[in-house]
């Protein structure tokens, strides 16, 4: 069984409800992939594997099917910003590339999202020794947290095998 992805998406959602979990589901389905079983994994993407788009991506799940995922999340009842954020640094030729994740508190989605398109690129870089012809992107969720709900905020790249 090869389970090597070619393709991965980048997603993210937001979910509020008065119970926690029922937050992170509301934020999976935001996202899309609620629908799926979902393995977490680290933040490898191999060579060949192309970034393709969101909505192309979710047409190619299926209920019920096992999904492997690099996932942001943060979630919180009290009032404040909270944010999630996958960074991918891809290199133009033949290396694998890197997913990054980060959550944060107090940062809006443009910070989440470049810092962790920044770390995924630093992470390519010293597994590479070079700087050069590197296509980084990232996608970030933020959301204003009200006491006594949760609020959960996700942001994932979804691996197609």
């Amino acid at each position: 069984m090869d389970l090597v992805p070619k393709q991965v998406f980048l997603t993210k959602g937001v979910g509020r409800h008065k119970e926690q979990l029922c937050s992170f589901e509301l934020a999976l389905r935001n996202a899309g992939i609620a629908k799926c079983n979902i393995v977490c994994v680290s933040s490898i993407i191999p060579p060949g594997c192309r970034l393709i788009q969101r909505r192309a991506g979710l047409r190619l799940l299926k209920p019920g099917q096992i999904t492997f995922v690099v996932m942001a999340r943060r979630s919180c009842n009290e009032a404040r910003l909270i944010a999630s954020a996958i960074g991918c640094a891809m290199p133009i030729h033949g290396m694998h590339g890197f997913l990054a994740e980060h959550a944060s508190v107090g940062e809006d989605c443009k910070r989440t999202g470049s810092y962790a398109e920044q770390l995924a690129a630093t992470m390519l870089s010293s597994a590479s020794g070079k700087v050069k012809n590197i296509k980084t992107s990232s996608i970030a969720q933020a959301a204003r947290c009200r006491s006594g709900i949760w609020t959960t905020v996700v942001a994932a790249a979804v691996l197609l095998i």
